[in-house]
């Protein structure tokens, strides 16, 4: 059995990572950290864990993490770059579901995040965690940057375009919407629900600190720079990301047989049938990313619409695609969960 620990299991993406880690096949869960919440009992804070996990909240100061297989952090950004390199000595693996080590240049990452980076020496050997693009490296790697929500629809919604090089890579638009929870499990007034229902708004259109790592991510497939305007907006969703993305076509192509035969195999990528839809309620609670590609009356733009659970296919479940990849297990091991409806 792999023994595995969470760091931060209080909010919404630490306790959807607990829910499946909980019913693994081959994980015990050995340690679950929170400061604030110490000595209680898991499921006290979360009855939905009742009978499946029976742990209580341990201080992060005396968790014994170096005894773990693998340690997930599902903490803000700046908490895993100052614990990790400690673990890695150690011989344990680290996925860090924030920020820490997803941008390799520590300038760039240092001026979207507002801090100074606590571990610039791990970041070269940080491995990007997304599977359909990433899977080879992840397989040897000790640590795992787990992608952003909306980086994992916006990439995997582009990809085979990028990486076929059939559209102009200098006027990308990405026009994504997320639910509340992407915000994470916080007092925060834009969050409340007087403030966040019945309405819905664009955020971060000078700059959110999502777009250097697309942009990072879509410029290594291209294997040249590329141009990307992001707009995320915030929706009266509890779950859910939904991508639109449009790109100008350059060379001409079958582009619905393109996504097909790039997602080909892929367990939790669905390449929808042409004039297709996708809706955030069919993928809600599943590791799955799905994709249609549209191109209105024919003209030179294409139209992607892709969907992801953000806190599963954009969070907690990637991070456990990730781990099955690093200790050669099932890919699909605890995430074969179909989407809940209604």
């Amino acid at each position: 059995m792999i023994k595995a620990g969470v760091v931060g299991g209080t909010g919404y993406t630490g306790v959807e990572l607990l829910r499946l880690l909980a019913q693994h096949p081959q994980v015990e869960l050995a340690a679950i950290t929170s400061r604030a919440e110490a000595g209680t009992r898991v499921a006290d804070m979360f009855p939905s864990l009742r009978r499946r996990v029976d742990l209580c909240f341990s201080d992060p100061a005396s968790a014994r993490l170096d005894e773990c297989d693998v340690v997930f952090f599902a903490t803000p950004n700046g908490i895993a770059m100052q614990q990790a390199p400690a673990l890695l000595d150690a011989g344990v693996r680290v996925i860090d579901l924030a920020a820490d080590y997803r941008i390799t240049d520590i300038a760039e990452w240092e001026k979207w995040y507002g801090m100074r980076h606590a571990s610039p020496e791990c970041v070269e050997r940080a491995v990007y965690g997304l599977p359909e693009i990433n899977r080879a490296a992840i397989a040897g790697a000790r640590l795992v940057a787990n992608p952003g929500c909306y980086p994992t629809a916006v990439q995997l919604g582009l990809a085979p375009l990028v990486e076929a090089g059939v559209v102009e890579l200098g006027s990308l638009i990405a026009d994504a919407k997320s639910g509340v929870s992407g915000a994470g499990r916080k007092a925060e007034v834009s969050s409340l629900f007087a403030e966040a229902s019945d309405n819905f708004k664009a955020y971060g259109v000078a700059g959110h600190r999502h777009l250097p790592e697309i942009r990072q991510g879509l410029s290594r497939l291209a294997q040249k720079p590329v141009g990307l305007t992001f707009v995320p907006h915030l929706t009266p969703l509890i779950r859910g990301i939904h991508a639109t993305l449009y790109a100008r076509v350059a060379r001409e192509a079958d582009f619905q047989a393109l996504f097909e035969q790039r997602y080909a195999g892929e367990a939790f990528v669905d390449v929808l049938p042409p004039g297709s839809h996708p809706e955030t309620r069919s993928v809600r609670a599943a590791n799955l990313c799905r994709i249609a590609v549209h191109r209105p009356q024919g003209g030179d733009t294409l139209v992607v619409l892709s969907v992801i659970d953000n806190l599963v296919k954009g969070a907690a479940g990637q991070a456990v695609q990730n781990m099955n990849i690093m200790f050669g297990l099932p890919e699909t091991d605890s995430l074969w969960q179909l989407p809940v409806l209604p």
